[in-house]
């Protein structure tokens, strides 16, 4: 009878808690703009790299027999190949390519925010996750964004200033890495990054757009105002734009690691500028010195006689990504097609399943329990994929009662993620694998700048409320040291032990619908990787099926008559894959931003 009860009270609060959901969704997320169109928008290029724009442009995916690389940027992608074409490793890669997007790229990450890394060695054949995520400060209380009425309070109200900036944990990330798997010398891979920050770099269209569209929040700090409206106005595509502070960063970094960047002056500006914003945050120096990367268990979900591995909690990444394609494992997508109604019934209701118990569940398990294994269990998504046996979308959906090693009851979270996020995939010439997924959360962050670099504003990421509508707990809610639930989804898929793709995607809590789909379009659908990040987007969290504008009319009309409510709007993936088969490597890179893949 408990259960049952239990149940039955899940299904009432499931309508409520929708419509939360879709409440904070319309707040708008880093709004989207058209990629550059062509290899002149970014300056100087080599010619690989143009031609692997040119094949991104067509369609194509790109070739390579020995390594490759692809990410959000050309300038990040050129830094990352040449490492690998002088021998180094993929964490040696890594650490030039996101230095370079901090730069080039910095409304999406950077080294004011946070991270996770899924590795995959070739010389062991272990798979390895760092958790690279922001921690809240030791000063914050579950009560950080109530009011004195102890109401929530409006979220950018919450994003913009120092209040909502946790610990980075990108510097560290990157140390962490190189120290296990780097083969390069570490104060090299800061080359390319500071030269471009000293002498300067081209402002992208993409950028540009941006920052024009932010006018309001990038002019509440005053060093963010400096940087991107020169003379007053916000920087234009085609400029030259330059960071010397960013520079002194990186130099500080190559000389000290990450001593560099977590004590001494680098770490001073931080707090000093968290500390003294228009809206302060409370950050400190001994935050600062005591953080520190977990490395934590794979989560594992088996799809297609593939092993489709992500990152565990604080991430719900792999185990929502998991739970989708656990579902749909009993489905014949293959047979159904990429444009049936039937596919993506299933998937949109699997997926909203999934973000049930994403929603009660999944947070940080360093701080309360989680039945992560539970969530996963074979047995439960099987019993959970019984639910979309009909023909029409489900009225309703409830989280389900998962396996517990020990008793909890949480309430369901209705927090906000946006999307302001990069994704990084690279294979070496070893054969070793990296899929990573860095961040600094809403789009230029919390809009503060220090030492040249923005803060995140990842502290947002928590639930406002400490407890639901019923008066249950909820498990994202915020805690001094705690980190707060993410939606990265850093992947790789392997085949026989073996890594078969590499995929991972921008896009805040639909981050887990992209993953997913680019997955089933390889294996189910028969795509290459370009066709799969470049596939038209469509996702359902919480009922309401978001649609990119122009999918087919057949397709549109089919879902509306099996009972889904279509919501039409920009879906600005980020998705940057790799596959790996027996004829060597192929990359891609998806068409809505401006990134490319780069093979050698």
């Amino acid at each position: 009878m408990k259960h049952q009860a239990f149940a039955t009270a899940l299904l009432l609060c499931s309508a409520s808690w929708a419509a939360a959901q879709q409440a904070t969704d319309a707040i708008a997320p880093e709004a989207a703009s058209q990629p550059a169109a062509g290899a002149d928008a970014f300056g100087p290029l080599t010619d690989a790299a143009r031609a692997a724009l040119d094949a991104k442009a067509e369609g194509r995916p790109v070739a390579g027999q020995d390594w490759m690389v692809s990410a959000a940027h050309p300038l990040a992608v050129q830094a990352g190949a040449r490492v690998l074409e002088a021998g180094g490793s993929a964490a040696d890669a890594m650490v030039a390519v996101q230095t370079v997007l901090g730069l080039v790229e910095p409304q999406s990450s950077g080294l004011g925010g946070g991270a996770f890394l899924v590795w995959y060695d070739a010389g062991t054949g272990e798979l390895t996750t760092l958790d690279g995520r922001e921690t809240a400060p030791m000063a914050a209380t579950p009560r950080l964004f109530l009011d004195e009425e102890g109401q929530p309070l409006e979220f950018m109200e919450a994003v913009v200033g120092g209040l909502s900036v946790g610990t980075p944990g990108t510097p560290a990330l990157l140390e962490a890495a190189h120290r296990r798997w780097g083969r390069a010398n570490w104060p090299g891979l800061f080359d390319d990054a500071i030269r471009l920050a000293e002498y300067g770099f081209t402002v992208s269209p993409r950028l540009a757009s941006l920052v024009a569209g932010e006018v309001d929040a990038l002019q509440a700090d005053a060093a963010t105002t400096d940087y991107f409206f020169p003379g007053g106005q916000p920087v234009a595509a085609g400029a030259t734009l330059r960071n010397p502070d960013y520079a002194e960063t990186l130099r500080l970094l190559a000389a000290e690691g990450a001593d560099g960047f977590y004590g001494g002056k680098v770490a001073e500006g931080i707090v000093a500028a968290v500390r003294g914003a228009d809206n302060p945050g409370l950050l400190s120096m001994q935050d600062l010195s005591a953080y520190r990367v977990v490395e934590r268990p794979a989560v594992c979900v088996e799809y297609r006689a593939h092993d489709v591995c992500g990152m565990g909690p604080p991430s719900s990444g792999g185990l929502t990504v998991g739970q989708i394609l656990g579902m749909l494992g009993g489905y014949d997508l293959a047979a159904l097609g990429a444009e049936s109604p039937e596919s993506w019934r299933l998937i949109g209701d699997a997926s909203r399943l999934a973000f049930a118990d994403r929603g009660r569940f999944m947070a940080d398990s360093d701080h309360v329990p989680m039945p992560t294994e539970g969530l996963i269990d074979p047995a439960y998504l099987a019993d959970r994929a019984k639910l979309l046996a009909g023909d029409d979308s489900l009225p309703e959906v409830a989280p389900g009662n998962p396996g517990w090693s020990h008793a909890a009851l949480w309430g369901q979270d209705s927090s906000l993620e946006l999307p302001s996020t990069t994704h990084i995939s690279i294979v070496d010439g070893q054969g070793n694998a990296l899929s990573m997924t860095t961040t600094i959360e809403n789009g230029f962050g919390s809009r503060v700048m220090a030492n040249g670099f923005l803060l995140n504003n990842e502290l947002t990421d928590f639930s406002f409320e400490t407890h639901d509508e019923n008066g249950w707990p909820i498990a994202n809610a915020l805690a001094p040291g705690k980190r707060p639930r993410s939606s990265m989804a850093p992947t790789i898929v392997l085949k026989d032990d073996r890594p078969v793709m590499v995929i991972g995607s921008p896009g805040g809590s639909r981050i887990i619908g992209y993953v997913a789909r680019a997955i089933v379009a390889h294996l189910d659908w028969g795509m290459d990787i370009q066709q799969a990040v470049a596939a038209p987007n469509i996702v359902n969290r919480f009922g309401p099926m978001d649609v990119e504008p122009g999918l087919p009319a057949a397709l549109a009309e089919g879902l509306a008559a099996i009972g889904f409510e279509l919501n039409e709007t920009e879906l600005t993936s980020g998705l940057q894959g790799i596959v790996i088969g027996p004829d060597g490597l192929t990359g891609g890179a998806d068409p809505r931003r401006e990134g490319i893949a780069l093979g050698g």
